[in-house]
């Protein structure tokens, strides 16, 4: 069976579980070999071992803090001792803390600017370091949100920093495109994830407010993802894509 992903070396961060997890179980069995991070290392362990026990031992894990440059540096080094390379880098780690803006911490403030563009900006450094000494490029992508498109309350710190990965996703293509590198972002919208399904009308309201009648499930985002961090996406760069079942063409927010 040809898989896509065969010979190739990924970092995902974030991917204990919910979106992060099937993204590297799809390019597990796809053929990549795999760098699993989450700050959970029970989470980490366990999930990498799923992984495993579904592919041919493709998964590592390495739990630790994804916004931190030591650790950040480490991921990256351990993917190419262990593998020999690095192809893809995925930040998709992020945290939501949500907040009245009258009253919005400022230790709440920098933590979420901390993780999600802290983060994501220095694993790219890292992993674009890396490619750039390969021949053959790579792939580096940022998972966005529609709350960077379309205002929601309380999520203000949030959507602010998610509009930043698209902007920083479209400037990387100055500096990444000489070196075969492209880089893009996903944004998903409603998804059902262990997270979100603790909401027992999460389900029901998403569903009744995407126009295509229901919220996104894991692999709907992970798909979007496989496809622009292939051979197949390599001439798309700096783009943002929506997978949100509509629901950004007209609006509507729970009540």
């Amino acid at each position: 069976m040809f898989k896509e992903f065969s010979q190739k070396v990924a970092i995902v961060t974030g991917a204990g579980q919910g979106i992060g997890f099937e993204i590297c179980r799809m390019l597990a069995l796809a053929g990549a070999k795999v760098l699993l991070n989450d700050i959970d290392p029970q989470l980490t362990e366990k999930a990498a071992d799923r992984i495993n026990s579904e592919t041919a031992e493709s998964c590592i894990a390495m739990p630790g803090d994804s916004s931190n440059i030591s650790f950040i540096k480490e991921m990256v080094a351990l993917a190419v001792s262990r593998f020999g390379r690095l192809d893809i880098a995925i930040a998709n780690a992020g945290i939501t803390l949500f907040g009245d803006f009258f009253t919005y911490s400022a230790d709440a403030f920098f933590k979420v600017m901390q993780v999600n563009l802290g983060g994501t900006f220095f694993l790219a450094q890292a992993a674009a370091l890396q490619m750039k000494q390969q021949e053959w490029g790579g792939s580096i992508l940022f998972t966005s949100s529609v709350t960077g498109h379309q205002a929601h309350k309380n999520l203000a710190a949030y959507g602010m920093s998610k509009a930043a990965l698209e902007m920083l996703a479209k400037n990387l293509v100055i500096e990444l495109s000489p070196f075969r590198i492209n880089v893009n972002t996903v944004a998903p919208g409603a998804t059902l994830t262990e997270r979100t399904l603790h909401d027992p009308d999460y389900e029901k309201t998403w569903s009744a407010l995407t126009p295509m009648g229901r919220p996104a499930t894991v692999s709907d985002i992970a798909n979007a993802v496989l496809f622009l961090v292939s051979e197949r996406a390599k001439h798309i760069t700096g783009q943002n894509l929506m997978v949100d079942g509509g629901w950004t063409s007209i609006s509507p927010g729970p009540v």
